[in-house]
């Protein structure tokens, strides 16, 4: 069949008023075969095992905010499978990571998240300095004193990235910069690290973790399952890119109905979708454009731009292009860390097995956002965490994400179920829309094959 012939987003950009910023403008156009996979990938037990020991040891994630960690003596611990690793921050202001374990009997140094003086283990009282250093032993003398003082906490690699603790538990990992190709060249100037955590929610799901994050690196789901979304998502219209094997990349067109329903929606009703009423007469005043000359883009971003005046100067919010307002530009650093890009409230995803559960995983949605250069930074919201049978929808402050993301979970747990009941034994996915999902899983081979 013949493929349609829809605006692409480059030629969407092209509409603007505004110069587009070189990392909107990046078109890598990838060309990532078409092979099956078996869904053994996401059902056999025996490949959860393989990325417990050879992919979660080696690769960078995210644990957390850098404001979880303020001041000296704050720790964080981050588990990932059978992994657990203790963030500290140190007197001298450092931050640094150790594997949560005594090494007297090895029960877990710390659980949660709090403010401590010293690492003191709560079984025997074995203690070490903030930094890793140990500090003292109860009745030394039981012990051979030079192999005491040798007992330094073992670390790992540790670095903030756009406001962000990033790890890694290998220590002859790549720099974070490194693996992650292109990342900080384009978010320099949507700047995470300057807004602070206004929503988080950690969710448990039936089903395997990748799952759930392959459901937000394609588009092409949203006819079916968003179909409140179609008067100003233009799905059809994505952009999906490819930078080495750890980055990868969804740019979705918003104020714009999808290409194949175009014409069930004025320019209007887009706007009013996205603005709330009475947004469009807002753009008509804001712009000075008549309602037969405005595009639904323009009108969305005369809105968005008045908004974002409230804590951005005028220069820069001069450099602001419509599709930084509103567009899902939506990234995934390899294997599970998922922010956006651009000026509206930046959402960020993380996907983690729930524990050593192949079937069952937690994912963490962040909304940040900015706030006046002048004012103090508020404070990180408290996460909300909901259990395997709750809805997002129970978690008030998501609004009206809250069903879209109801939508999400409510596939997640049948598509494991259908997986599992696979006779063929292996899926397809689409040529361009799903190519993400393929460049995924091509660099997970490498990672358990390299184990093999």
């Amino acid at each position: 069949m013949n493929k349609p012939e829809f605006p692409s987003y480059q030629d969407l950009l092209d509409e603007e008023a505004v110069s587009i910023p070189e990392a909107l403008r990046s078109d890598t156009r990838p060309d990532i075969a078409s092979n099956v996979i078996a869904t053994d990938v996401w059902t056999d037990r025996g490949v959860f095992e393989k990325e417990v020991e050879h992919l979660w040891p080696k690769v960078w994630q995210m644990a957390c905010r850098e404001t979880a960690l303020q001041k000296a003596g704050d720790y964080l611990v981050y588990d990932i499978t059978r992994y657990s690793i203790l963030l500290v921050r140190t007197e001298s202001g450092e931050l640094k990571g150790f594997h949560n374990s005594c090494l007297h009997r090895g029960r877990a140094l710390k659980s949660g998240k709090g403010t401590s003086r010293e690492l003191r283990c709560p079984y025997h009282g074995f203690c070490w300095h903030l930094d890793g250093r140990f500090k003292e032993a109860y009745c030394d003398w039981e012990f051979d004193e030079a192999n005491l003082a040798e007992l330094t906490l073992p670390e790992v690699q540790v670095t903030t990235w756009g406001g962000w603790v990033m790890i890694n538990l290998d220590p002859e990992a790549p720099p974070f910069e490194e693996y992650a190709s292109v990342l900080s060249e384009h978010f320099q100037r949507w700047t995470p690290e300057e807004r602070y955590v206004s929503l988080h929610v950690e969710k448990k799901i039936h089903c395997n973790w990748k799952i759930a994050m392959e459901a937000f690196i394609e588009s092409y789901h949203a006819i079916q399952t968003h179909p409140q979304i179609l008067s100003f998502t233009g799905g059809d219209n994505s952009q999906y890119d490819v930078f080495g094997d750890h980055l990868s990349r969804t740019i979705t067109a918003q104020g714009i109905p999808n290409p194949g329903q175009a014409d069930r929606y004025s320019v209007q009703e887009s706007v009013e979708a996205m603005t709330g009423p009475g947004g469009f007469e807002q753009a008509l005043q804001l712009t000075g454009l008549g309602a037969d000359a405005i595009s639904s883009r323009q009108a969305i971003g005369a809105v968005r731009k008045e908004q974002f005046a409230e804590f951005m100067d005028p220069e820069r919010l001069a450099t602001v292009t419509d599709a930084e307002t509103m567009d899902s530009i939506l990234y995934l650093v390899f294997p599970n860390f998922a922010p956006w890009g651009g000026f509206q409230s930046q959402i960020t995803y993380r996907y983690r097995p729930d524990g050593m559960n192949a079937d069952g995983c937690i994912m963490d949605i962040y909304l940040l956002d900015a706030y006046p250069s002048d004012q103090p930074r508020p404070p990180d919201a408290q996460t909300i965490r909901l259990g395997y049978e709750q809805k997002y929808a129970e978690a008030d402050a998501l609004g009206l994400l809250g069903a879209l993301f109801d939508q999400d979970a409510n596939n997640l747990p049948e598509v494991q179920k259908g997986l599992m009941a696979s006779k063929t034994g292996r899926v397809i996915t689409a040529s361009y829309q799903e190519l993400r999902i393929r460049h995924f899983h091509e660099t997970l081979a490498t990672y358990l094959q390299a184990g093999d």
